[in-house]
C-alpha cells in the first residue's frame, strides 16, 4: 500500500526537480546538529512556514526512524491513527513505514489503531515528508493522527510512544506538526503564542493543555504536542529550546490576519 501525497501542487511544490530545489533553499547549513528527542515544526505551505520548519530540521540530526505526530484536521478515522504499512509518496520518492515500531504501538494499548482512514487527506504529517527525505536517505516513519482530547488517554499515548522507542537501539526521533495561533492580527497572535510556548518550554503538557483551552489559542497540534510532551518525561528530556518563530506576515506582507509559526527542539 502507497499512501499518495494530497498537499503536492498546494502546500508544496509537486515536481520533484521543483521541491528538492525549495526544500535544499529552506534548509540551513550547518556544521554540527544536535541530537535531539524531538522537534515541533509548522505545516503550512512552504511560502508562508518553510523557513521555520527548514530551521527546525537543519538544526538537529534526523535518524533512520521517525515518528511523526500530526493533528486530524478532517475528522476522518480513529483518535489515534497509526498508518502501520506499506509507504507514503512525495514527489521525491516513497518513504516506508516502519511496520515493526509501529505494530510495537499498536499492540501495546487499544488505544492506538491501525488506521489508514484517517490520513488520507491530512496533510499535517505530509508535509514534513520532503524535508526529512532530503535529510536523512534511509528514513522510515511511523505516521499517528491524533485527535484525543481525554487528558487520561493523552498521557496514556506519550507513555506508550516513550516505551516504544526504548525498545528500539538506535535513536528514533519524535516530530511533532503543528502551527500555533490562526487569523489574528500578528501582535495577537504573537502574544498569545508565547503563553503557549512558555507551556512547552517548561515541559508541561498539563500546563499546556489548560493554557490553550483557557486563552483560546488555535494551535491545531496542541494534542499531537501534549502526547509529546508525555513522551519526552519518560525519556529524559531536560530542555526545550525555541529555533524560529514568525507569523504569515512576513511571507504575504499582511498583519491583519496571520497564522503562527514556531520551531522549538527538545533534549
Amino acid at each position: 500500500m502507497v499512501r499518495q501525497p494530497v498537499a503536492a501542487g498546494s502546500f508544496y511544490p509537486a515536481d520533484r526537480v521543483d521541491l528538492r530545489n525549495a526544500v535544499t533553499e529552506l534548509l540551513e547549513r550547518r556544521d554540527i546538529k544536535r541530537r535531539a528527542i524531538s522537534v515541533i515544526a509548522p505545516h503550512a505551505g512552504y511560502f508562508y512556514s518553510g523557513r521555520v520548519a527548514g530551521k527546525v530540521f537543519s538544526f538537529v540530526e534526523i535518524p533512520e526512524t521517525v515518528i511523526l505526530l500530526g493533528p486530524n484536521h478532517t475528522g476522518m478515522g480513529d483518535n489515534a491513527a497509526v498508518s502501520a504499512r506499506g509507504s507514503w509518496a512525495t514527489p521525491l520518492g516513497e518513504v516506508p513505514v516502519d511496520e515493526e515500531l509501529g505494530k510495537v504501538i499498536i499492540d501495546a494499548d487499544p488505544l492506538f489503531t491501525r488506521d489508514d482512514l484517517a490520513h488520507q487527506r491530512e496533510h499535517s504529517i505530509e508535509v514534513m515528508l520532503p524535508f526529512l527525505q532530503t535529510l536523512q536517505h534511509n528514513l522510515k516513519v511511523v505516521p499517528i493522527a491524533l485527535s484525543i482530547r481525554e487528558p487520561s488517554k493523552i498521557e496514556k499515548a506519550g507513555r506508550i510512544i516513550a516505551e516504544a522507542i526504548k525498545t528500539r537501539a538506535n535513536p528514533v526521533l519524535i516530530v511533532v506538526s503543528s502551527d500555533m495561533s490562526h487569523y489574528l492580527p500578528h501582535e495577537e497572535a504573537v502574544a498569545r503564542d508565547a503563553l503557549a510556548i512558555e507551556q512547552l518550554e517548561k515541559l508541561d503538557p498539563e500546563g499546556l493543555l489548560t493554557v490553550v483551552a483557557r486563552e483560546g489559542i488555535t494551535m491545531c497540534g496542541v494534542i499531537p504536542a501534549a502526547v509529546m510532551l508525555h513522551a519526552a518525561r519518560w525519556l529524559g528530556v531536560r530542555v526545550a529550546e525555541r529555533i524560529a518563530y514568525e507569523t504569515s506576515g512576513k511571507s504575504s506582507g499582511d498583519f491583519t490576519s496571520v497564522v503562527g509559526y514556531a520551531g522549538i527542539v527538545f533534549n
